[in-house]
């Protein structure tokens, strides 16, 4: 019986859970092998997806040394609703 392989997006989704190390609740895409992974299963580059997914608001990305960390959108730290934002600049 053959694997059914992961979409793209559930495969980002799933290594970010997967790969984190407490108390870290991101992943950095070099270092913990991600973007090895990826390609090795898609042979696809992984930055074209992380980006989409990450315009779309369902990760967030954060450049750092080396790379960038992934995060789950309800995970990444200093998380900023725009839309709050704007609405306490517009406010009288």
């Amino acid at each position: 019986m053959e694997e059914q392989k992961l979409s793209q997006e559930e495969f980002v989704l799933r290594a970010i859970e997967k790969l984190r190390k407490p108390p870290y609740k991101g992943i950095h895409t070099v270092y913990s092998g991600f973007n090895q992974a990826f390609r090795a299963e898609y042979d696809a580059d992984p930055v074209a997806v992380t980006n989409r997914m990450a315009k779309e608001g369902k990760i967030t990305i954060r450049p750092v040394k080396g790379g960038v960390m992934l995060y789950l959108a309800k995970d990444a730290p200093g998380s900023i609703n725009v839309r709050d934002v704007l609405k306490k600049i517009k406010e009288g």
